[in-house]
């Protein structure tokens, strides 16, 4: 809120003539809520009770003039609205854009700014209609209570005694609700979103849950998160309960409190038109104002501060991402290189021997958080892998792996920390440079319809057909082959089933002069003899492999497995994960004996 409180007073300073002119048309609301209480007083005590219906009938008139001079108000306070909403729409739609493009040239962590079409259409209409809502709500309480307030000074001084402290209290009992409730709104949403995260990637993740054992685990956090969103709902409707009573403080106790006092009233001279006046301007213009204003303020006001802090309020995201810009070396904001569109088996030959010194893999500090508050989903991890190594990733599911390979391809730009492939910085990096240092093969491979043969040779497109002949059998794929017609048969994706596409894909990145390949559980779909075959294949390839397993077994392969864990990593061959990784050895006799069988 205070971060808000400045842009909100130089967004306003510079839209005086249209404030006035708003308060001009609001003046006039006051002196109608004034002329509706009054007109009725006075057709009671001067005209119907003094036996003079021509006159009470004539300030009834006059009181139903103030009610039909209400139209061309609206009118005109709706006319000078427009010159306040629509520049914060076009405001708010530079300043998204303004981030979004910033972001975008400093390169920051994450990527491209996703939330920005979000900013651009949803989030700045939801902040127009709400700042529309309130500036309507606000005013109108504000100049009608004035006009309401004088009429019962004007009518009897003693009114105001005894209608204005429930009032008061019932409105002060709301505004202390605003913050701590906004807080609770946050905290409700924030566990809300946790746990249907939690829910997706469980129901994701059902078959590894299984097979790797972490079920348990897995239901131990998300009753945790049950339990945090029950009570931070039980919180938020602990404040509700609050504002409800608020409301009917101010609601409901001036119009009673008004009929208790009618007796000391009389006895101080207020007379009975006084009197009818006096709850006119209560039931026609105080309390529905008043309920207006609170209804406004607990769902419009909550909607605009939560929308204007997502598009406002980045500046100390933004400023983490300038940190981390100054911070970066000289070689990793000047370092040049190709951009090629293909890479021969040549060109490839001559990039190892120039890095045959660099480490494959080459991960220093790194750490990685979805955003600015959210734990990280790994922290100041250092790996380094051999160029020609086989590694293995292992862990539950949603533990990282996935984020890891992701970094180490270069579509993902760590919070903090570096990320190396043969020597060369990957963050930033063109995606024609990064194809010459990895492939990198999704849990759901990318076939295209053409040839098979040009789906193979993707990413060499001066493969032989001996070539790819030899690594079609080597890969058991020429049953496939064949019934699509052999290397100039056409693949059609829709027919082809998750795992042929798989395959593939694996014997697309075999082919790749890339000197790194990284499989993301790119064997998921395949059996455990075809994905033996295929891992064994791609480890005897020239070049690092690394493997996020999805069975056990890829880790027995590997020269040496890195376990995550959500706290450490461990990485080391298989025996000496076996003595020293509490988690490998659990995941390990889980893959052995298999989960328990349910009766």
């Amino acid at each position: 809120m205070r971060r808000l409180t400045p842009s909100a007073r130089r967004f306003l300073a510079h839209r005086k003539g249209v404030l006035v002119r708003l308060g001009l048309w609001s003046l006039a609301e006051s002196g109608q809520a004034f002329l509706v209480g009054y007109g009725v007083a006075r057709s009671v005590d001067e005209g119907f009770l003094a036996g003079d219906p021509g006159r009470g009938l004539l300030w009834l008139g006059a009181a139903l003039v103030g009610v039909l001079f209400g139209a061309p108000v609206v009118r005109g306070v709706f006319a000078q609205l427009a010159g306040v909403t629509e520049p914060l729409r076009d405001a708010l739609v530079r300043r998204a854009v303004d981030r979004s493009m910033a972001r975008a040239a400093r390169g920051g962590p994450g990527g491209t700014d996703r939330a920005a079409v979000s900013r651009l259409t949803n989030q700045v209409e939801i902040a127009r209609d709400s700042f529309a809502g309130l500036v309507l709500t606000l005013r109108s309480f504000v100049f009608t209570a004035v006009g309401a307030l004088l009429g019962l000074l004007s009518l009897h001084p003693a009114l105001l005694v005894v209608v204005l402290p429930p009032l008061a209290a019932g409105l002060a009992l709301f505004l202390v609700t605003l913050r701590p409730m906004a807080a609770a709104q946050r905290r409700a949403l924030a566990a809300d979103e946790a746990l249907g995260d939690h829910a997706a990637h469980a129901r994701a993740a059902l078959r590894d849950l299984t097979a790797c054992g972490t079920g348990p685990g897995a239901e131990r956090h998300g009753a945790d998160l049950v339990a945090e969103a029950a009570a931070a709902a039980r919180t938020l409707a602990g404040w509700a309960a609050v504002r409800t009573a608020s409301l009917g403080v101010a609601g409901h106790l001036p119009v009673l409190a008004l009929l208790l006092a009618v007796g000391w009233l009389r006895g101080r001279g207020v007379s009975a038109g006084a009197l009818l006046g006096a709850f006119t301007y209560l039931v026609q213009s105080l309390l529905p104002a008043l309920h207006t204003l609170m209804t406004a303020l607990g769902a419009a006001g909550s909607r605009l501060l939560v929308v204007l802090d997502r598009i406002l309020g980045p500046e100390r995201e933004q400023e983490q991402e300038q940190k981390q810009e100054q911070a970066r070396t000289p070689e990793q904001v000047r370092e040049p290189g190709p951009a090629p569109s293909t890479v021969s088996p040549p060109a490839a030959a001559a990039f190892a021997a120039h890095t045959a010194a660099a480490p494959a893999v080459d991960l220093r500090a790194v750490t990685l958080s979805y955003g600015v508050r959210a734990e990280p989903v790994l922290d100041a991890l250092d790996l380094r892998v051999a160029p020609g190594e086989h590694l293995a990733v292992v862990g539950p599911s949603g533990i990282g792996k996935s984020t890891l390979t992701r970094l180490v391809a270069g579509t993902l730009a760590p919070s903090r920390g570096e990320v190396r492939v043969a020597g060369r910085v990957v963050t930033g990096r063109p995606a024609a440079e990064l194809a010459a240092l990895r492939v990198l093969v999704p849990q759901e491979a990318y076939v295209f319809s053409g040839t098979v043969g040009d789906n193979l040779a993707y990413l060499r497109t001066d493969a032989s057909r001996s070539e790819l002949d030899t690594a079609v059998e080597a890969f058991g794929l020429r049953p496939l082959v064949e019934r699509l017609g052999g290397l100039d048969g056409t693949v059609r994706p829709a027919e082809l089933s998750p795992g042929e596409r798989q395959l593939l894909a694996l014997v697309r990145a075999h082919l790749s002069p890339a000197p790194l390949l990284l499989l993301d559980e790119a064997t998921c779909h395949l059996d455990p003899a075809a994905e033996a075959r295929a891992e064994e294949n791609l480890a005897r390839r020239p070049g690092t492999l690394l493997v996020v397993a999805h069975r056990l077994s890829s880790a027995v392969r590997a020269d040496r497995t890195l376990v995550l864990d959500g706290v450490r990593a461990e990485c080391g061959t298989h025996e000496e994960l076996l003595s020293r990784s509490p988690l490998y050895r659990e995941l390990t006799g889980h893959w052995h004996t298999g989960p328990p069988r349910q009766p």
